[in-house]
């Protein structure tokens, strides 16, 4: 019988055992629910990629996150569907554009929630990019000032936080300047600082309506190899005054996740996003694998690569299986 001083297994025996020795705790306020807000009344449309989720009237989208919160959800992030887009998002900054409309009335409804809005143009122009296009480009200073009266726009309506998503060089900078001449200098930032150029959008794009038009976003999302680049990304968004930082997608790039909360005191959120969802809906849809664990896993593996904030589709269902 060999002499094993030291039996990892031993702290491994029962649940009681484990839990009290669990290094990455998932909980409930980790979590931030995506919702999608389109035009229309009674309107609760599911999307076909990704099970579960659906496309909300701004009554509905109220409903839903009033439910979520008596659920355990005590933050949401809204994303819109104009009934009507231009080259220039006219939507995104209106007073009565689609997200304006459901903050108000989620704010009305369930004051206590966090309320955060994405702060970007590509599901409100009509080119389907995250910037002016000019002769087939996507002109990036022209850019920020329709970021920046998003991002006041989203404030006056009653936004917690905006997130900006359109990797436009600047973003963060241009939008903090705006908040604060505008009096919201209480208004946080949440940057999508490091945001690939991902394969794994494809659902959020059925979801949002917001494929490009012509051609792809990898002029200013960033290349997927790259890492060393993520960091200077951080760095920019960190210096211009942004509150949170943000990798997407999550689980293809723990790595990168890992490197900027090595890097950055900010508190770190990292979005789960639709590809990720729908693979293990999926899957989980056809037996392949335990839904539920699968998800749990997952969602411990960003939070154990650094994560302070999780976006995730998964948000009720992981507050379920927390506080079950």
């Amino acid at each position: 019988m060999p002499n094993l001083t030291h039996r990892p297994r031993r702290l491994r025996k029962n649940e009681a055992l484990r839990a009290l020795v669990r290094e990455a705790r998932l909980t409930r306020d980790d979590f931030v629910l995506p919702l999608f807000v389109c035009p229309g009344w009674s309107v609760r449309k599911e999307i076909s990629s990704m099970p579960g989720v659906h496309n909300l009237s701004v009554d509905e989208v109220t409903k839903e996150v009033a439910s979520a919160y008596v659920g355990g959800v005590r933050s949401v992030i809204l994303f819109g569907l104009p009934e009507t887009k231009d080259e220039l998002a006219s939507g995104a900054h209106a007073e009565t554009g689609i997200v304006q409309q459901a903050i108000r009335a989620i704010r009305k409804a369930t004051p206590e929630v966090i309320v955060m809005a994405d702060t970007c143009l590509c599901e409100y122009t009509s080119h389907g990019h995250c910037g002016v296009v000019r002769g087939g480009e996507v002109l990036n200073d022209e850019s920020l000032e329709l970021l920046a009266r998003t991002a006041v726009s989203q404030a006056e309506a009653g936004a917690d936080v905006v997130a900006p998503s359109a990797m436009m060089d600047g973003q963060v900078g241009a939008i903090r300047e705006a908040l604060d001449d505008s009096g919201f200098e209480h208004v946080a930032i949440m940057a999508y600082a490091v945001k690939y150029a991902s394969a794994f959008y494809g659902p959020f794009r059925e979801a949002a309506e917001s494929a490009p038009a012509f051609g792809d976003r990898r002029a200013y999302q960033m290349d997927p190899p790259n890492a060393r680049e993520a960091m200077r990304e951080a760095e920019l968004d960190f210096s211009e005054g942004a509150d949170i930082l943000m990798v997407k997608p999550a689980t293809v790039y723990l790595d990168i996740l890992k490197m900027v909360r090595d890097r950055f005191d900010l508190p770190l959120a990292a979005y789960h996003v639709s590809g990720e969802y729908a693979m293990i809906k999926a899957a989980g849809q056809r037996g392949w694998l335990d839904e539920q664990r699968a998800m749990m896993e997952t969602l411990t593996s960003i939070k154990r690569a650094g994560a302070d904030i999780i976006l995730t589709y998964y948000a009720r269902e992981a507050i379920r299986m927390l506080t079950g």
